[in-house]
């Protein structure tokens, strides 16, 4: 009885010494976001967009928007800003023998524009950032011209902004034009390509960064 009543002990100890290191980390990386720490920002950044690509899909966002959300990779970090960029394809399927298109690259782009400024602002551990900003990507086939990946749409969010939108009641399209997104449609209502600035350089990183707290 006593050995069992001491196994039970150590294991107790054992665990409460996780839970505390792993706080202990946790406020650790907090503070340096906080501190506008670079390295600290972007390993935040790419745990989290890690840890929605092996996320089972939301039952609730479509398989093409969340897609889209997978495929978010870090364009740019700094202090106040994350920057991502993403693809958008639209869809097309066979009717009665003719490729009819079933939605729209850019309207697609709108709905993994909302979801990916909905999670950067609202879904990361241990960081609040000030600013986001998602650029999204299609193919762009053309006769006799090199396929090339093209920016359909950017936006950027600051968090006070973001605060006005209703991200439950809002379509997609509504979130992307209070936000300020830019796109250019055609007379047939297909995006054509934009220009987006170039990132900045990346900033010196802190070497000693506290180590990344785990997930539990």
């Amino acid at each position: 009885m006593e050995w069992a009543v001491l196994g039970l002990f150590i294991m107790f100890v054992i665990v409460t010494y996780i839970v505390v290191q792993g706080t202990r980390a946790a406020l650790a990386w907090r503070k340096a976001a906080a501190e506008g720490d670079v390295k600290v920002i972007r390993d935040i950044v790419e745990d989290s967009l890690g840890a929605w690509r092996s996320m089972k899909r939301p039952k609730e966002v479509s398989p093409d928007v969340w897609r889209g959300i997978q495929g978010m990779q870090i364009v740019e970090v700094d202090a106040e800003l994350v920057r991502v960029s993403c693809q958008a394809e639209g869809d097309y399927r066979l009717v009665n023998g003719r490729w009819v298109e079933t939605a729209n690259p850019l309207h697609e782009a709108m709905a993994v524009t909302a979801k990916a400024l909905d999670m950067l602002l609202y879904e990361l551990p241990h960081h609040k950032p000030g600013r986001v900003q998602v650029d999204v990507y299609m193919t762009m086939r053309e006769p006799d011209r090199v396929t090339e990946r093209v920016c359909i749409l950017s936006t950027t969010a600051s968090r006070e902004d973001a605060r006005q939108v209703d991200w439950e009641e809002w379509t997609t399209a509504q979130i992307v034009e209070a936000l300020g997104g830019r796109y250019r449609m055609d007379d047939l209502g297909q995006p054509l390509p934009i220009e987006v600035e170039a990132p900045k350089s990346v900033e010196a990183e802190d070497a000693g960064a506290p180590p990344a707290p785990s997930r539990r």
